[in-house]
């Protein structure tokens, strides 16, 4: 069943509208589709006013969107025959972070990222897409293995942030993410990393040290969640709103300040109304970013990706 956000409230009532005129249509053989025609057209004109002028804050609400594709969802549908890689080699698997071998439109790739889970069950057993040090472990595994074969190394980001429990901390949360960072610009081979819902703290960027950093027009990318900014400066959640606005955490704002480098554009109305029209675009966009990179020697990528993420946050005195 389809969830609807607060601000989509008109939307909801107008599709409800539909659904009943359907529903006696099918009871009582009355030709409506007039009535519905006008309605749907309401419907998209009201989705594409709404979704061109979203707040961070909104923004932020269909990031998280139940109906979002997940890791799991791209996977399957640009990935052939993907083969699943378990493990760190050190502690144990950490299902909040998915990866492995397969071909991405005829050729092979190390492809890994952040997997929420689809229902509650399929969440709790994903950690909710927060990965213990083991999971940024086994990412940084996978990192090397890519290197060692050749291979152009893919990540999604769909995560809240790394895994805040005592047990990660014991087990080196914050040195798994740093090794992980520091793999990522390491590598000789072509990195790219797509955000495709939120992009929270480290835990989001140990993944997204990339030569080429997408982000979907309505995800988010940002150091710390509006909640916990909020809890942070204000000692309350409940300026989560005003946190979003002061984060620049949106991909207009992100493409600006030089911290992404492409922006995909989302199906009217969010990919979680047509996922596989967003996973389809998010595909094109990642085989631009292999075509651009490909040419390029193992050096060559590891010394611009170094200098791209040391260039962010220079200041230039006037």
């Amino acid at each position: 069943m389809y969830s609807y956000l607060d601000f989509e409230k008109p939307i909801a009532e107008i599709e409800g509208k539909i659904k009943e005129l359907r529903h006696l249509s099918d009871d009582s053989g009355v030709n409506i589709l007039d009535e519905v025609s006008r309605l749907q057209g309401k419907v998209d004109r009201l989705l594409r006013q709404t979704y061109s002028r979203l707040t961070p804050w909104q923004k932020t609400l269909v990031a998280r969107h139940q109906l979002r594709p997940h890791f799991s969802d791209y996977s399957a549908a640009l990935i052939e025959d993907f083969t699943p890689l378990a493990g760190d080699r050190l502690f144990g698997e950490d299902r909040a972070i998915i990866g492995g071998l397969g071909r991405f439109r005829g050729r092979s790739v190390m492809i890994m990222g952040h997997e929420k889970g689809a229902d509650t069950d399929d969440r709790v057993l994903h950690n909710f897409g927060m990965p213990n040090p083991e999971g940024y472990r086994k990412a940084v595994r996978l990192m090397r293995l890519a290197e060692r074969f050749d291979l152009p190394a893919i990540t999604l980001v769909d995560t809240p942030g790394a895994h805040p429990g005592i047990g990660a901390e014991e087990r080196g949360q914050a040195g798994a993410i740093a090794r992980s960072i520091e793999t990522c610009l390491d590598l000789r081979v072509p990195m790219i990393s797509v955000i495709i819902g939120e992009g929270g703290s480290g835990g989001a960027i140990a993944l997204a040290a990339a030569d080429r950093v997408i982000m979907q027009e309505h995800a988010i990318y940002s150091v710390i969640s509006p909640e916990g900014c909020s809890s942070i400066l204000w000692r309350s959640a409940e300026h989560a709103r005003e946190a979003a606005e002061a984060l620049k955490m949106t991909s207009e704002d992100l493409l600006k300040l030089g911290v992404i480098d492409a922006v995909v554009e989302e199906p009217v109305g969010g990919a979680h109304r047509a996922p596989e029209t967003a996973i389809e675009r998010v595909g094109d966009a990642i085989e631009r970013a292999l075509a651009e990179l490909r040419p390029l020697s193992g050096g060559e990528l590891r010394s611009r990706r170094r200098q791209k993420f040391l260039e962010m946050g220079k200041l230039t005195l006037g």
